[in-house]
């Protein structure tokens, strides 16, 4: 069996150390915003170019704090991309305010940014774009734009632990360090994942950072003092303690998922009928996910799941045609790319340690269903 990610290959590396920290903090008792935590959140910021890093209980509790913070609410509107995890619209919802969804763009999948600034009203305080799959997004223009109407830019960077891309002043930029506010994702099978549920905010703004600070600890300044309503959002100490570890390998963990990405590009380059992944000029993707698309993506799938290969589809249904947000009145036509890119996107199995034998046999059952 090929496994769509395993993760047991990269634990058995650091195995030893894992069980040493895990014990550490055991024998603390600082379960609770404890050592590692203050230690990861200030080797997160250092990893990401940024000055402040907060630890959460997830990414999606990050893009609400993130919007919490900024104040969004009731009447407010943020833009969102259609082609997306649904927890980055409802993050905005759960503020009381509107997602606005635009299209994407057909290659990168990222949200287009030919298509934000008819999508703004005096209503938007925000825009989420997000590094789908693990490539950037046009962080230059949608920088351009947000300051141009005043609007603030929150990074769903849940897909893209240690992208990068380059920027005006020509140098490589680490996602989550670029926009006002950067949100990202530990669920376990994430590019930096934990042994559970996490998350983390990035800012380069001191006061967003005290914010943070109290929105994920129920708004306390001291013990009993509370100056705000928060919440119970905290990472746990005992993921921070593995956390630490994790990150320390992330840069060749994500090269690792760069060559296996090169293998699946170079045998299925004269594939009729496949598209393999676009990467944008001037970004390094770093691949949480491989997806290709196909219009025989229904053959591909059956073929792959006979011969016990994990494979799937993000995203079959688009954020505007889910039943969730049928209050939006959205309708089906409204994003044609999205539309037409849920019918076709599949992805493959891709993680570290992947074997060269296994992407070639991913490839020659691909081949099978495609010439059925």
């Amino acid at each position: 069996m090929i496994h769509f990610s395993d993760l047991s290959l990269q634990h058995k590396v650091i195995k030893k150390q894992m069980n040493l920290a895990i014990d550490k903090v055991i024998q603390r008792n600082d379960y609770i915003l404890g050592e590692d935590i203050q230690a990861f959140e200030k080797e997160f910021a250092q990893f990401c170019s940024t000055q402040y890093a907060v630890g959460v209980s997830s990414g999606t509790a990050a893009l609400f704090l993130a919007c919490e913070s900024l104040g969004i609410g009731v009447n407010d509107e943020v833009i969102v991309p259609a082609f997306t995890y649904i927890a980055t619209a409802l993050a905005v919802s759960y503020t009381g305010a509107k997602p606005v969804f635009v299209d994407i763009d057909e290659k990168t999948y990222n949200i287009d940014v030919n298509k934000i600034e008819k999508a703004i009203t005096r209503n938007t305080k925000a825009i989420i774009p997000v590094h789908l799959y693990g490539q950037p997004a046009n962080m230059p223009e949608i920088l351009r734009i947000a300051q141009k109407h005043n609007i603030k830019v929150i990074e769903d960077t849940a897909q893209a632990h240690g992208a990068t891309l380059k920027m005006y002043d020509g140098k490589w930029h680490v996602v989550g360090g670029i926009g006002d506010i950067g949100a990202f994702s530990f669920y376990p099978s994430k590019n930096l994942g934990a042994l559970g549920d996490g998350g983390m905010l990035t800012t380069n703004n001191e006061d967003l950072y005290k914010k943070f600070l109290m929105l994920r600890d129920y708004g306390r300044v001291s013990k009993y003092e509370h100056s705000m309503i928060g919440y119970n959002s905290r990472l746990d100490t005992l993921q921070a303690a593995v956390l630490r570890l994790k990150l320390k390998k992330l840069n060749s963990w994500n090269e690792m998922r760069r060559e296996a990405a090169d293998t699946y590009n170079k045998l299925l380059k004269d594939v009729s009928g496949v598209i393999t992944p676009h990467v944008a000029e001037s970004v390094k993707h770093v691949y949480h996910v491989y997806a290709i698309r196909s219009l025989k993506r229904e053959a591909i799938f059956n073929h792959l799941k006979e011969n016990a290969v994990g494979v799937v589809i993000h995203y079959p249904i688009p954020l505007h045609l889910q039943k969730a947000y049928a209050s939006l009145g959205y309708k089906k036509g409204d994003f044609p790319v999205a539309e037409k890119v849920s019918q076709e996107i599949i992805s493959l199995p891709m993680y570290p340690y992947m074997k060269e034998k296994d992407i070639k046999f991913v490839v020659k059952l691909i081949k099978e269903a495609i010439n059925k």
